[in-house]
């Protein structure tokens, strides 16, 4: 369960969320929509906690993150959050296996354990005969796919995708969103997802429509 609580964030007079409340239940897959601007990224940055300069309550399965030490916070964020990026966020020099297995180098666990867990991890996405791939050589679907094992490596309770298809055609667009829904349903993690695709978006367990720094309710969004 994660608890959204009243969350108001300002940069200077600019109030980028204004008393923000919006829980989530464990497993769900949330879209989260709204015009460039309209506070959503902010969003994903405070549930993500990469930003620690809030009011209000956050509570991630529990643990209520406004009152974490910088060094708990990235602790937190390291064995509970994975990240999925629109432009992927991959080292052109690593292999698709040893960016899969960054997040487990950032544990301590040694390189035997994490190039067979992110193996593993790419087979489970349909990449298994591209471990030794490097992203100039796969194509952006696949990328994609590589950042998706990445971020579920660590076996997160909780996935942040920010436009996941958003650099995608609409085919492949609409194969990572199935990849996305089916890790969603068979490991049971909570996927919370930025998307301007209202299409993508229908696709989701449930809509959060930001405008002007406030979730809508039900009944104004569209």
């Amino acid at each position: 369960m994660i608890e959204i609580s009243n969350i108001t964030k300002r940069y200077g007079d600019l109030c980028a969320l204004g008393g923000v409340s919006a829980p989530i239940s464990a497993g769900e897959f949330i879209a989260v929509v709204g015009n460039s601007g309209s506070g959503k990224s902010t969003l994903m940055n405070v549930l993500g906690i990469l930003d620690h300069d809030f009011s209000g309550s956050l509570r991630i399965f529990g643990v209520e993150v406004s009152t974490l030490s910088a060094s708990s916070a990235a602790r937190l964020r390291n064995e509970l959050i994975g990240f999925v990026f629109q432009s992927f966020h991959l080292l052109p020099r690593l292999t698709a296996w040893e960016n899969v297995a960054l997040p487990l180098f950032h544990r301590g666990l040694k390189r035997p354990e994490r190039k067979a867990r992110a193996i593993a991890m790419l087979d489970r996405v349909g990449l298994a005969d591209r471990v030794d791939h490097r992203p100039e050589q796969l194509s952006g679907g696949q990328r994609q796919r590589v950042a998706i094992a990445r971020a579920l490596v660590g076996e997160p309770r909780l996935i942040l995708a920010d436009e996941p298809t958003g650099n995608l055609d609409t085919a492949t667009g609409a194969q990572v969103m199935d990849l996305l829904r089916a890790l969603n349903r068979e490991l049971g993690v909570t996927v919370v997802m930025v998307t301007h695709d209202r299409d993508m978006a229908k696709l989701c367990d449930r809509v959060i429509e930001i405008r002007d720094g406030r979730v809508l309710p039900l009944g104004e969004a569209g």
